[in-house]
């Protein structure tokens, strides 16, 4: 039987964070202010049925699914909040979990870096996907496991302020999020990305 490690219910993707989970989507691609579900589990090859359950229970669209070494996950949405909530409950119901039963967060580093340096900038730069740093911004750096956890947070820091996403990973053993901006932005969108992750625990 798997276990659940995170279970993400996001009412509205924001525009930032749908996008840059558009860089890396191999199945349908979101659009901003859609409802979404992102689900990991280990071990990883229970995604599988798990992803057959919800595609068959209901109309949502899948964007991502990845069998990982370990963990397993799903992310799909849909213009309906109510069929991604109810796709969720029909996985649940087959894991015999709740919401409740998923891994807590744990922040694991969490620091703003104020007036980045034009090297350190361009460092970032040469493996990211999303928004470039510009030399002078003030920066997030977030790590969180479990990963998945890591666009919950993207999103909660979008939401609170005016920063550009800069990269987010949320598969693997631990995820990571850098956003930069304006100090103040960057420090509401921090406050905004915590309180996120802490509500979950």
């Amino acid at each position: 039987m798997a276990t659940l490690r995170s279970y993400i219910f996001i009412d509205q993707l924001q525009p930032k964070t749908m996008c840059y989970l558009g860089t890396f989507v191999r199945g349908f691609l979101p659009r901003s202010n859609m409802a979404a579900l992102v689900i990991e589990v280990a071990p990883g090859l229970e995604i599988e049925p798990l992803t057959d359950i919800a595609l068959k229970h209901v109309d949502v669209r899948p964007g991502i699914l990845v069998v990982e070494r370990q963990f397993g996950y799903l992310e799909l949405h849909s213009r309906s909040t109510a069929a991604v909530r109810s796709a969720g409950e029909a996985l649940l119901e087959e894991l015999g979990a709740t919401e409740a039963d998923a891994m807590q967060p744990e922040i694991l580093a969490f620091k703003v870096v104020t007036r980045v340096d034009n090297y350190h900038a361009f460092l970032i730069n040469r493996n990211k996907l999303g928004s470039m740093i510009l030399p002078g911004e003030s920066m997030l750096v977030l790590e969180v496991q479990p990963a998945a956890y890591s666009i919950l947070a993207a999103n909660e820091a979008e939401k609170a302020a005016d920063i550009k996403i800069v990269d987010y990973r949320m598969i693997g053993a631990t995820g990571r999020l850098y956003v930069s901006g304006r100090e103040a932005d960057v420090r509401a969108a921090a406050e905004a990305a915590e309180a996120g992750l802490r509500a979950r625990a």
